[in-house]
């Protein structure tokens, strides 16, 4: 989700003579770092690197490869060289937050260097992984149905949300925050038995099951997940709402029909910046002229929205295949351009996304032997960890945040809740 990158270094030479010249420059770039210190291990040689702050990680080299694997691969490299266990930390959020709070030092070489070609086909990948009808299915499937038991292993027991909570004290858990979420949006929409919600992005039911059974409304929820369908299908019937609840397994783009409420909850990310505006004009014709449309979407800052867009960074490349952050602006923009609807509120909740990925980060951690069990790899937790670290940095120093959005279209007259979450 966020875009650090190591700046690569330029170097003419391979091998050992490769590893000699990179060290010395990659260790310079690590100890102009500011707002904290790295303690570096490597190959039994200790180095302070940095130039002050309040912020202190540990880093363990392991093997003399994840130099080079830095260096030429950057950011993508580096998490790379993590997965095959060539360094350890004690705190990859930490770790994730110093580089966050000198995104534009490291980002100021990316262009140039060593790396410099590693960037570009992976930038030339993502282009391929655009999400047109087919591509999107794919693109969904490659995370959505690589396991529903993995995904219990971290998700709140209750709903399931694979989103952001919302905690409304500093001691409610999980469970508590990730109903109040679903709450708040079901009270910014005012819905009420009258009323036909239609959710784009069911993920494992937990919304749409809740909107019926506590609000007495229809529900019509989608999904492109093959694994996601089969259990929230089973979930409608186990809990006797059919009558209530209709589970689609259909693409945004061929919903049919009108809705008063709408809601979708981390959809937008998945759709790519070509279709950003496909999928804005969509909310704006599946809604009465009298709707009402709900949002939740993790953005990135606007001064990174157009780099960012054309990026392929690990996030890209092992967790979201085609995904994408919009900025707020972006989708404010679209909105303007290509939509009928109104914004009525804004709300920004990341931090509750940072406390979110710790609890799922600890959940996961307390059941690796399930996970285990399971037949994951070793590969496969060390990039899971990665993930959700490197993400809890990102939201904890605002380099990617998280809104709740309020959309109208013009004809909406009902006064729906606004107040702060």
């Amino acid at each position: 989700m966020t875009s650090l990158r190591f700046a690569p270094q330029r170097c003419p030479c391979t091998g050992g003579r490769l590893m000699r010249w990179l060290k010395p420059r990659l260790i310079a770039q690590l100890d102009r770092l500011e707002g904290g210190f790295i303690h570096l291990v490597d190959n039994g040689e200790y180095r302070r690197l940095g130039s002050g702050g309040t912020l202190e990680v540990s880093v363990t080299l392991h093997r003399e490869r994840a130099w080079r694997r830095l260096a030429l691969g950057g950011t993508v490299g580096a998490a790379e060289a993590y997965m095959d266990g060539d360094w350890d930390s004690d705190d990859l959020v930490t770790l994730t937050r110093l580089f966050a709070l000198n995104l534009e030092r490291v980002n100021g070489e990316v262009e140039r260097g060593s790396a410099r070609f590693a960037l570009w086909l992976a930038s030339a990948v993502y282009a391929l992984q655009r999400n047109t009808l087919g591509g999107a299915r794919r693109n969904v499937s490659a995370h959505y149905d690589i396991g529903n038991a993995l995904f219990a292993t971290f998700l709140d027991r209750e709903h399931r949300m694979y989103s952001s909570a919302l905690f409304p004290d500093p001691e409610a858990s999980l469970e508590t925050a990730s109903t109040h979420k679903i709450e708040r949006l079901l009270d910014l929409l005012d819905v009420g038995p009258d009323n036909h919600l239609l959710e784009i992005g069911t993920g494992w039911g937990g919304l749409a099951l809740h909107a019926a059974r506590t609000r007495g409304c229809r529900v019509t929820t989608t999904t492109i997940s093959a694994e996601q369908y089969t259990f929230v299908a089973a979930r409608i019937a186990e809990a006797g709402l059919e009558d209530r609840v209709t589970l689609l397994k259909q693409d945004y783009r061929e919903l049919a029909g009108r809705f008063d409420r709408l809601v979708s909850v981390e959809m937008i990310e998945a759709v790519g910046h070509q279709y950003l505006d496909a999928y804005l004009t969509t909310l704006d014709r599946l809604l009465t002229d009298d709707g009402l449309a709900a949002l939740q979407a993790i953005t990135i800052r606007d001064q990174r929205f157009e780099a960012a867009k054309r990026e392929r960074d690990f996030i890209k490349r092992y967790i979201f295949p085609g995904g994408f952050l919009p900025s707020p602006t972006a989708i404010l923009a679209g909105l303007t351009r290509r939509t009928s609807l109104n914004v009525l509120a804004f709300e920004e909740i990341g931090p509750h996304y940072a406390r979110t990925l710790r609890e799922w980060r600890d959940r996961f951690e307390a059941n690796l032997d399930t996970v285990r069990r399971l037949g994951y790899d070793e590969r496969f937790i060390r990039m899971w960890r990665y993930y959700l670290s490197y993400c809890e940095g990102g939201f904890r120093e605002r380099t990617i945040g998280t809104c709740q959005m309020l959309l109208a279209k013009p004809g909406a007259r009902r006064a729906p809740l606004t107040g702060a979450p």
